[in-house]
């Protein structure tokens, strides 16, 4: 007998969708809010106003704040200075604190934080307030039905694969229909392709229940998946903000490029309003002359093309990755090889000479002051 797969059981077994039951969203609002520990500030002056009903992530490396924010806006902690406002109500800031459990904020952990001494339903239930028993057992598993657990409801936490415990959380902080969802990392401690379905499903159950909803992560494809808008933190602060193509496409600063993508680099100097490299003058109308710039070559978008034409290389190494060939190329004019993700599987063969070129709308250039 076979025995199944955690991969398996997270993709299995999600309930029908626009089951999950519809909350009534709130508008979410920082005001200056600053978060010491110490002589560390891990927020510092964050202003940030969440429309009712949107999905936003908190996307930053690990101590950049994210997760501090998302406490301090469910109520685990109380802020250094600023305020906290749902629906324009103040519930954190000078002389006043709700408490968590006062704020109708649904809260999902990095861990999960499953109680592992009560049952799956006992875990769903626990947030649901001012019920009957049996309108608040109801409630539970619908919710758990929703995430297709509902045959698991007298299981006890240490039973249930990763995926699935993934699950319970997610059901424990929509059952109560909250008017905001803070979810910090739901997704790390899963494997990749658990992920993407586990992923999927959870984004589906975030928009039927129309919450407003703030999602912490750390990687930039899960925020391009399921943010309508994506604010990247760094140190305590917000460096850019806006949908996810936006931050791709039109990155506000060396950091930001660098987040949402591998480049290759060159440095360089401003002279007449460009920058000179191996594939001629590109444009830096935003930089003063004389200051020194790092030109940004995205892989996709180095072109090779038959050997005598454009820049002499020659095929250093090739990896078939499926979608995508990576190489490895040796170009004229530059001291290391450029990365090349080539989408069209032609026959550059290690060692072969090549021509490259660029596609010069996908080349940026920012003022080199990134640490």
């Amino acid at each position: 007998m076979s025995v199944e797969t955690d991969i398996e059981r997270g993709w299995r077994g999600w309930g029908r969708r626009g089951t999950a039951g519809a909350s009534i969203p709130v508008s979410l609002a920082f005001e200056d809010i600053w978060q010491r520990y110490g002589a560390v500030a891990a927020l510092a002056g964050v202003s940030l106003d969440i429309a009712a009903g949107e999905v936003v992530c908190l996307l930053g490396q690990s101590g950049c704040g994210k997760s501090t924010l998302l406490r301090v806006a469910s109520g685990v902690e109380h802020p250094s200075a600023g305020r906290v406002l749902l629906d324009g109500r103040e519930v954190a800031g000078p002389g006043r604190f709700v408490e968590p459990d006062k704020r109708g904020v649904g809260l999902m952990f990095q861990d999960y934080a499953l109680f592992p001494h009560l049952s799956v339903i006992a875990n769903v239930s626990y947030g649901i307030r001012g019920l009957p028993a049996a309108d608040t057992r109801a409630s539970a598993l619908r919710a758990l039905d929703r995430v297709g657990l509902s045959g698991m409801a007298n299981a006890y936490p240490h039973m249930l694969s990763g995926g699935e415990q993934q699950r319970v959380a997610l059901a424990r902080a929509v059952a109560p229909r909250p008017g905001v969802l803070l979810m910090d990392e739901p997704f790390s401690n899963l494997d990749r392709r658990l992920k993407d379905a586990v992923r999927e499903e959870t984004v589906a159950v975030i928009r039927e229940t129309g919450a407003t909803a703030v999602v912490v992560t750390h990687d930039p494809e899960d925020a391009m998946r399921i943010a309508d808008r994506i604010v990247l933190m760094r140190r305590g602060q917000i460096v850019q903000s806006g949908p996810g193509e936006e931050l791709y496409m039109h990155p506000n600063s060396l950091f930001v490029a660098r987040f949402f993508s591998d480049f290759n680099e060159i440095g360089a100097t401003v002279r007449g309003g460009a920058v000179e490299t191996p594939f001629g003058r590109i444009a830096a109308p935003h930089l003063e002359d004389g200051q020194r710039a790092v030109v940004c070559i995205r892989p996709q978008a180095v072109v090779l093309r038959a050997a005598g034409f454009c820049l002499p290389g020659r095929v250093m190494s090739r990896r078939f990755l499926g979608e995508v060939d990576v190489l490895q190329v040796a170009v004229q004019g530059f001291d290391r090889p450029l990365t090349i993700r080539a989408p069209e599987h032609k026959p550059f063969a290690e060692g072969a000479d090549v021509g490259v070129d660029i596609k010069r709308e996908e080349v940026l250039v920012f003022l080199d002051v990134e640490p």
